[in-house]
């Protein structure tokens, strides 16, 4: 089976396109780089350095400091697919981080999606 392409797309491609989305709703930049640091454990030094670099999604996800102990308390869906039900465990944690960004599009306070 191949591997999905996300997986070895620059997170410096992906990651402008989550601000753009937030950014389209009232969000801010300070916003997305919140969620992502809570989710991820990255620094912000560490998330801009991410985010104009070279490495893909998977070195991305997978080179995470500390990724959040209440991450499984992401549910629901994202493109028509239930988080919580995907098996793959880094898919899983790329669409954890699309729910935290959908949600802050979608106007939750930062407490509700910071759960």
């Amino acid at each position: 089976m191949t591997e999905h392409r996300i997986y070895t797309t620059p997170f410096a491609r992906l990651y402008p396109m989550y601000v753009q989305k937030a950014e389209r709703k009232g969000r801010t930049k300070d916003e997305v780089d919140r969620i992502t640091c809570w989710l991820t454990g990255y620094s912000p030094a560490q998330l801009a350095a991410a985010a104009e670099g070279q490495g893909d999604v998977r070195a991305f996800f997978d080179g995470a400091p500390a990724f959040h102990p209440h991450a499984a308390l992401i549910t629901g869906l994202v493109c028509g697919v239930r988080v919580e039900n995907v098996e793959d465990p880094l898919m899983r944690r790329i669409r954890y981080l699309d729910k935290l960004v959908d949600e802050l599009a979608k106007g939750k306070s930062m407490e509700k999606i910071l759960r």
